[in-house]
């Protein structure tokens, strides 16, 4: 993680949590729903980490004309030897990075259900694996919706983690000029000296400790309840699934092993609570008109639900 952290900063400033994040989601193998204004380096942050961990990065800007076949890929006809051959789309990669994904018609956003579930693309009736490890980061911009498709509740289920890039500190700004006053090109990573530090293999034998993590039943009875609460909260329309309480367990366990520990804290539950359980929440109208959000409900759940001692 340290060395992860080093090198991602050779190209990416200041957003540490996004790439604690994103670690997070490899290890558990999940998705990420990466919310942010443009410029904030979500495509960067995806290339670097890519480029740091030695797989495969693919992009796709989703737009509305974009088709599922152009995500998918499909069977085109070779006239040479009168047959149909699938020629795989995009999705086949380790980092799919899917650029505001709220911008393409649900058909097309669909089709990336059964990849980030099932991890396979089935076309004419044929399932086809996708490679290992595969994480899908898609991106959606807070701010402007004209033109958007939001995505449905079942779609963002199946996100683990919804990580908000916020702008940067000044000093974090200033750094950013200060590299490209001195001719830092995001666009040429290996002039930024961004090197592989962990492989595949590296995250398969993380993964394998992560699952010897001990979680006492007072914490698994802590998450059942936080998640519960957030069913019972006069503020949402739709609570947190069982779902999301699995994911929550399985973020907290990361959480643990990265801070070098083989047991699970409530610390770590709380830790994880906002980027695991935000995007599962439905507010009611008229919390969101009194300027409630997803986040200050989930903190509120979190003060009120008593902590295991």
């Amino acid at each position: 993680m340290e060395a992860l952290r080093a090198e991602i900063a050779k190209a990416v400033v200041g957003q540490d949590s996004a790439v604690t994040g994103l670690v997070v989601a490899l290890l558990c193998r999940g998705h990420v729903l990466l919310e942010g204004v443009p410029g904030v380096a979500k495509t960067l942050l995806v290339r670097t980490l890519a480029r740091a961990l030695r797989v495969d990065t693919k992009r796709v800007q989703f737009t509305p004309d974009l088709m599922p076949g152009d995500v998918t890929g499909s069977l085109v006809y070779d006239a040479r030897t009168a047959e149909f051959s699938f020629q795989p789309g995009p999705v086949f990669t380790n980092l799919l990075l899917a650029d505001e994904i709220n911008r393409t018609p649900p058909k097309t956003q669909a089709s990336l259900l059964e990849a980030m579930e099932e991890r396979q693309v089935s076309v004419d009736g044929t399932p086809r694996p996708l490679p290992e490890p595969f994480l899908v980061a898609a991106t959606q911009n807070p701010v402007e919706y004209e033109g958007t498709y939001p995505l449905p509740e079942a779609q963002l289920d199946r996100f683990l983690l919804k990580l908000v890039l916020p702008l940067p500190a000044r000093d974090h700004e200033v750094e950013v000029l200060t590299r490209h006053a001195g001719g830092f090109d995001p666009r040429d990573l290996d002039a930024a000296g961004v090197r592989p530090v962990a492989g595949p293999e590296d995250l398969d034998a993380a993964r394998a400790e992560i699952a010897r993590v001990v979680v006492a039943p007072e914490v698994l009875a802590y998450i059942v309840d936080v998640c519960r609460a957030t069913r019972e909260s006069p503020s949402l329309s739709l609570g947190v699934s069982p779902r999301g309480a699995t994911a929550l367990l399985g973020t907290a366990r990361a959480w643990a092993w990265l801070a070098g520990r083989d047991y699970v804290t409530p610390d770590d539950v709380k830790a994880l609570a906002l980027p695991t359980l935000r995007h599962r929440v439905q507010l009611r109208p008229e919390a969101e008109m009194e300027g409630v959000t997803a986040d200050s409900v989930i903190q509120a759940v979190l003060s009120h639900v008593p902590v295991p001692r």
